[in-house]
């Protein structure tokens, strides 16, 4: 059986990604969760992963690190990782990679943080053309392959690498067109995400450079989360 070594579910979109991708297509596998900064657990994660990030998978012997590369070494094993269709799997190969190396205004702004809502400070120019980005992506493969998911109507890699997405929109509150807000939605109501969303708000853990980044940008409207031990 697969291993997947992840890290806090409030704070990591990365390891989110390929957890969702095999709660969801039924891809049975060992969770084993490392928090960030905890004690006893190496800030690097070089125990179990060679670039000392999460996620990390482990295959018996073979060790795949980064998100992406989990996701090819899974499609090689199992169906449903990329749609069967070719142009579909094209676009949904091209809308990962997308997610994958660019919004980054997105990412710096608006760090994953599943239990808190907050009220961006402002919204600059570069996270406005990322938010419209990403709308025309969402919406060119929601209207190409009929929904209700990127590529077509099964959930694939494409969804899971927009998943963390999901999570930012809910908690930032961010301006998208309905349509958009729509599918965020759907992503939010899938049984793994959901999953996912209450052990997130149940960690005990805090890890003060993740809250840092969401305090240095907006203010804190709600915090969902378990009161940390004392």
């Amino acid at each position: 059986m697969y291993t997947l070594y992840i890290a806090n579910k409030n704070y990591s979109s990365w390891s989110l990604r390929p957890w969702v991708l095999m709660q969801t297509l039924g891809i049975p596998f060992e969770e084993r969760l490392a928090p960030f900064g905890a004690a006893g657990n190496p800030h690097d994660f070089r125990t179990f992963s060679p670039n000392g990030k999460v996620p990390c998978l482990h295959d018996g012997a073979t060790v795949v690190w980064d998100s992406l590369a989990i996701v090819e070494y899974l499609a090689e094993r199992h169906t449903g990782v990329w749609p069967s269709d070719p142009t579909a799997r094209a676009f949904a190969r091209s809308a990962a990679a997308e997610m994958h190396s660019g919004f980054a205004a997105l990412r710096q702004t608006c760090s994953m943080t599943c239990g808190l809502r907050v009220r961006l400070h402002r919204i600059a120019p570069a996270l406005r053309a990322d938010l419209e980005r990403l709308q025309d992506l969402w919406q060119e493969g929601l209207e190409r392959f009929g929904g209700p998911f990127l590529a077509g109507n099964a959930f694939s890699a494409a969804d899971a690498f927009y998943a963390p997405v999901a999570f930012r929109i809910q908690t930032y509150r961010l301006p998208l067109a309905p349509a958009a807000l729509a599918y965020a939605e759907r992503l939010l109501g899938l049984p793994a995400m959901r999953n996912w969303y209450a052990a997130a708000l149940a960690e005990p853990w805090r890890d003060a450079a993740h809250d840092g980044e969401t305090l240095a940008v907006g203010t804190v409207l709600e915090d969902l989360r378990s009161p940390p031990p004392r």
